[in-house]
């Protein structure tokens, strides 16, 4: 809960730290007026970590430019054209940003760039309340013309204007409400919310970029399924992810079945635990969270109603992949997520198997060698893929991937497993059986690969024994 008195006093730790000081003073000694605004005022009145600090100042482009020049190490103005100059002042990264008021056309997120001239017009036509406040330096005098605060203290995402105009002016603020709710653990105006879901269309007019990009922030965050559930209520994940409301399946009275959907969110929140015990100073993995989203949206094109009211998903796994793949390639994810993600889903059943039985060595080293650098992510994900409440049953399933995991380690510890190759290369196959490059070296390399899979290291002397045994079967053949 907000703490007002504590969120003050750090607000004004804030102002006073060198940088915020340092340009204070510059810009009053210019006779111009100076607010942090946004995000940095939203966090230090909430208790959090502020990041990179964001000014807002009546003073025009080249004022600004003109202002911070002597007081910070370096200077960009790639955003002059919507009125913001970069510096680095006391090793710290800033944008300043004259008053802005923009119009908008309704047809591209692309607005029509108009300075204004008081603090308060530029705040109103920023995205949520909570982002639309400043702290006038060196006053410090909060600003907040919108009810930010009050928003802060009942945790609600509410729009500044009328939702409708605000969305209507740029409709990524609808993804961004997803994203900041899952971020700042904040639930939704109803009245926003509603706008959400009437404008969902007009998601339309923004790139595949600046929605993926949205995407991996919310998935990025704590909870990412408090931001997932607001996208699929509304129906505006369906504008870009429409899998992911297609496990909504209907279950019968005759075919009971997990919901998939419930699932997959219990999955994803699952694997994040995971990640962070695992992996607790590690950034984010956004490819993993990804594929624990999507590993099972080829259920829906799988779904078999068997007599007596079983149900199969044969193959959803392979079809999931190839879905995954088609749609993180629309939202132009780059090409190495892609091929983590689909390379997930494409193995997340192969596990259990391994609970109805031991497998043999050379099944556990086929299991390395497929998931080769994904791996790790691999271990957290199948674990993340049980959810049954039968206690028995999940306990049975984490022991056995308990061990599967002990033998991994174990026999990369005897066979180097981590380098998984043949041992003996093209160059040497071509010596033994006197041959040129070409196609049958690569089939004699992969017998070589299924015996060293199969039977670990036998040693050079043997690996090529047996290489001119197959050759000469092959040729006799």
């Amino acid at each position: 809960m907000l703490n007002m008195a504590e969120g003050i006093a750090r607000l004004g730790a804030l102002a006073e730290s060198p940088v915020v000081a340092t340009l204070a003073r510059a810009f009053a000694d210019a006779g111009h007026d100076l607010a942090i605004v946004g995000g940095p005022v939203r966090d230090a009145l909430l208790g959090r970590r502020t990041n990179d600090l964001d000014f807002t100042t009546d003073a025009r482009p080249d004022e600004i430019l003109r202002i911070v020049t002597p007081i910070s190490t370096a200077q960009w103005d790639i955003g002059r054209a919507f009125g913001t100059i970069g510096a680095r002042v006391h090793r710290e990264q800033v944008e300043i940003t004259t008053y802005r008021a923009d119009s908008y056309d309704g047809v591209t997120r692309k607005p029509t760039v108009e300075f204004g001239d008081t603090i308060e017009g530029d705040l109103v036509r920023r995205d949520f309340t909570v982002n639309a406040m400043a702290l006038r330096v060196p006053s410090q005098t909060l600003v907040d013309p919108t009810g930010g605060v009050e928003d802060l203290v009942r945790g609600v995402l509410r729009t500044p204007t009328d939702p409708a105009v605000s969305f209507g002016d740029d409709p990524l603020r609808m993804l961004r409400a997803a994203r900041f709710a899952s971020q700042l653990g904040f639930g939704v105006d109803p009245a926003t919310e509603a706008a959400i879901a009437d404008l969902r269309h007009t998601l339309e007019i923004v790139s595949p970029e600046r929605i993926q990009a949205e995407l991996v922030k919310l998935l990025a965050t704590d909870d990412p399924v408090r931001g997932i559930r607001l996208l699929v209520e509304t129906g505006l994940i369906g504008e870009f992810l429409p899998e992911i409301p297609a496990l909504q399946l209907e279950v019968d009275e005759h075919h009971h079945h997990k919901d998939v959907y419930e699932h997959s969110l219990t999955v994803l929140r699952q694997a994040i635990e995971l990640e962070k015990s695992r992996h607790p100073d590690a950034a984010p993995d956004v490819p993993l969270r990804i594929a624990a989203l999507l590993h099972d949206i080829g259920k829906p094109a799988t779904r078999r109603l068997e007599p007596g009211g079983g149900v199969t998903f044969y193959h959803h796994d392979l079809k999931g992949a190839r879905l995954a793949r088609k749609r993180l390639q629309a939202l132009r994810f780059d090409s190495a997520t892609i091929a983590s993600v689909t390379r997930l889903i494409e193995l997340h059943l192969r596990f259990f198997g391994y609970s109805e039985g031991a497998w043999t060595d050379s099944a556990v080293r086929r299991y390395v060698r497929d998931a080769d650098a994904e791996l790790e992510r691999l271990h957290i994900l199948t674990r993340a893929d049980v959810t049954t409440r039968n206690v028995k049953k999940a306990g049975r399933l984490a022991r056995a991937y308990d061990d599967i995991e002990r033998r991994i380690a174990e026999l990369a510890a005897q066979e180097q497993l981590d380098a998984m190759r043949p041992e003996l290369d093209g160059n040497r196959i071509q010596e033994v059986l006197g041959i040129k490059p070409g196609r049958e070296v690569g089939e004699a390399y992969r017998f070589l690969l299924d015996l060293r899979l199969d039977e670990g290291v036998v040693g050079e002397e043997e690996a090529e024994r047996r290489l001119r045994e197959w050759w000469a079967a092959r040729s006799s053949g």
